[in-house]
């Protein structure tokens, strides 16, 4: 039987092997770079009208949930951890599953519904002639003017749960964050993985044949 949790180090394994705050950053800063004809697509379908907006809700959901439970499921991270030579695995060295990558995603997730419910209903507070009439910043400023309270709210929750994530990555040796927590996760350099799991294979081997 495996142990339950990676070793905090490798003495086997010269370096780092968990992925830490600045790899894992630029790791995002790439996704971004890599959505940005899709993020690009979605503001100018929303900006048509407010019907193109409630229309464009369902495919930019599944699109997001294609890129970071999907692909995290099929290869072990999205196109930015992929490119920066990191992998996001369970916590004792298995391939994540559609559980691990789902739970993985699920605040995140939630943060995003509660996101769009608060844009569906400052959007029925404004008439769809002043929301045509607009561009884009002046029409982000009426939004928060017409529903300032929740859409506080909602700001308020997504920085605390990215400071949240900070802090905790910062704040432990294996550099987990708080979805890898949740998920059962830990995030490490792919160049180290096939070491690692050759280290803690004799564990397994000897559990079978005891």
């Amino acid at each position: 039987m495996k142990k339950e949790l990676l070793p905090t180090t490798f003495p086997e394994i010269s370096g780092e092997v968990y992925a830490g705050f600045w790899i894992r950053t630029a790791a995002q800063l790439l996704d971004f770079m890599i959505t940005i004809p899709v993020v690009g697509l979605v503001f100018y379908l929303n900006g048509l009208s407010k019907s193109a907006y409630f229309y464009m809700i369902l495919p930019n959901l599944i699109f997001h949930v294609l890129f970071y439970v999907y692909l995290v499921k099929q290869y072990g991270g999205t196109p930015g951890k992929l490119i920066m030579g990191i992998k996001i695995i369970r916590k004792d060295g298995d391939d994540v599953n559609w559980h691990d990558a789902t739970m993985r995603y699920l605040v995140i997730f939630c943060i995003s519904i509660l996101g769009i419910i608060v844009m569906i209903w400052t959007l029925n507070l404004i008439d769809n002639d002043t929301y045509m009439r607009l561009g884009f910043f002046k029409r982000a400023g009426l939004m928060k003017q017409f529903n300032p309270t929740y859409n506080n709210i909602e700001l308020w929750i997504s920085g605390i749960w990215t400071l949240s994530v900070i802090i905790v990555l910062l704040s432990n040796k294996r550099k987990r964050t708080v979805h890898d927590f949740i998920a059962g996760t830990v995030v490490v350099k792919s160049i180290s993985l096939e070491k690692i799991r050759e280290i803690i294979q004799p564990v397994t081997t000897g559990a079978t044949e005891a």
